[in-house]
């Protein structure tokens, strides 16, 4: 690795990491709160499931689509503006959306723009972010941001629908919306006050053609063979794990003869396997190699997932427990893997090879849903999590003894 943190640096990274973390935890949180607050406003405006698959559509395919080419743009310009910039953006947008709707004039064409210019925001912002960590953090210390980072996220994916739904029952959408554009602010603030070193290449890559950055992500991302295996790996992983949680509900309702209540604890069971696993990472992640800790927590998922699908139907309780363990197993293994890119890529060319692994996984969810819909209808939800399980599981005997990924130091 080129980069080497100076001794005050190495001293401040926790205040600094800290810093960053709280004001993304206020961005993050608010952005989960106007993702609630627009799905459930497009629910109850047009009960269609064709609009809400189009706003999923338009809110992903931005940022999986721009992944390579925003990861040149992250090498070739502070990554600390950009950050900036990308929250500004994406807060500017959910304005322009409250104003359409205290003035009356909300539609689903101006709910969709948002929704675009939200996503190519966060298509610059994540892998500004990530290729922003090792700058930080020292490489010993990688899995300590990742727990910090990832616990973030799991804590707004659970406290911003909550926060949304009670301000729902009392305010406007416009005043839950109003919550990102303050967290935006926060989280500027935060980052504007502290110091993110630029890779030392940085003006290489500006005397470099954008193409040929580009191309040299993918480039680096391949010469990298333990790296590119895993990534190929947890695609496939994910286009399994990604649909499960839209499935619970239906699991719960169709095999289990539960209702709302059953499948409202069965997502609060994975969300807490989700802050477990966050945590733990941070435990264990210095403790253990990172592609063994990978393996295993991708194999207790397929385990988990097997159960799920073997269990009788009277047996709900023993559901909320592999829903904990499916929840739990994510970020052990997204953490871990990010930590490897983070390792093993150059500061200089790691938003490139960053962009690019976020936009393979974000490409995996159309996949595994247009998969596991028909799949459901077919052979039954219990049967798809068995056989769910069962394909994860093999995937991580590969993982786990693939000489060429054992390669890995950390």
């Amino acid at each position: 690795m080129e980069k080497k943190l100076k001794n005050n640096e190495i001293n401040n990274w926790k205040k600094v990491l800290y810093i960053i973390s709280a004001g993304q935890f206020f961005s993050i949180i608010g952005s989960s709160m106007v993702q609630f607050a627009i799905v459930w406003w497009l629910t109850m405006e047009t009960n269609s499931a064709i609009v809400l698959t189009i706003a999923s559509m338009v809110g992903f395919l931005p940022q999986a689509i721009l992944g390579p080419f925003v990861g040149a743009i992250v090498d070739r310009n502070k990554r600390k503006l950009i950050m900036i910039y990308a929250d500004i953006a994406i807060a500017m947008a959910t304005l322009i959306l409250i104003i359409a709707f205290f003035i009356g004039r909300e539609s689903l064409s101006i709910i969709y723009i948002v929704l675009i210019i939200r996503s190519i925001g966060s298509a610059f912002h994540m892998p500004a972010m990530q290729a922003s960590i090792p700058m930080i953090v020292p490489q010993e210390n990688l899995s300590v941001a990742a727990s910090v980072t990832q616990f973030i996220q799991s804590a707004s994916n659970i406290f911003g629908p909550a926060l949304a739904a009670f301000m729902l029952g009392f305010v406007s959408i416009e005043y839950v919306m109003l919550v990102d554009i303050i967290g935006a602010i926060i989280a500027c603030i935060s980052i504007a006050f502290v110091n993110i070193p630029n890779p030392i290449k940085i003006e290489k890559a500006k005397n470099e053609s954008f193409i040929t950055e580009v191309k040299y992500g993918f480039k680096e991302l391949k010469k990298h063979k333990a790296l590119f295996i895993l990534t190929i790996i947890l695609s496939m992983v994910a286009v399994i794990y990604i649909p499960i949680g839209s499935l619970f509900p239906l699991i719960v309702s169709s095999h289990f003869n539960g209702g709302a209540v059953e499948a409202g604890f069965a997502e609060i069971a994975f969300a807490v396997g989700m802050l477990i696993g966050s945590t733990l990472i941070g435990i264990i992640g210095e403790r253990y190699k990172k592609v063994k800790i990978i393996g295993y927590s991708v194999l207790l998922s397929g385990i988990a997932l097997t159960i799920s699908g073997l269990l009788p139907s009277n047996i709900f309780i023993g559901f909320l427990v592999m829903s904990a363990l499916i929840g739990l197993s994510g970020p052990l293994y997204s953490a871990s893997f990010y930590v490897l890119i983070q390792s093993s890529i150059e500061p200089s060319i790691l938003g490139r090879v960053i962009g690019i692994v976020n936009s393979i996984m974000l490409f995996a969810t159309p996949i595994g849903l247009l998969i596991a819909g028909p799949m459901c209808e077919i052979i039954g939800v219990d049967k798809w999590f068995l056989l769910s399980g069962v394909l994860t599981s093999l995937i991580s005997v590969v993982s786990i003894f693939n000489s060429s990924i054992n390669t890995f130091k950390l």
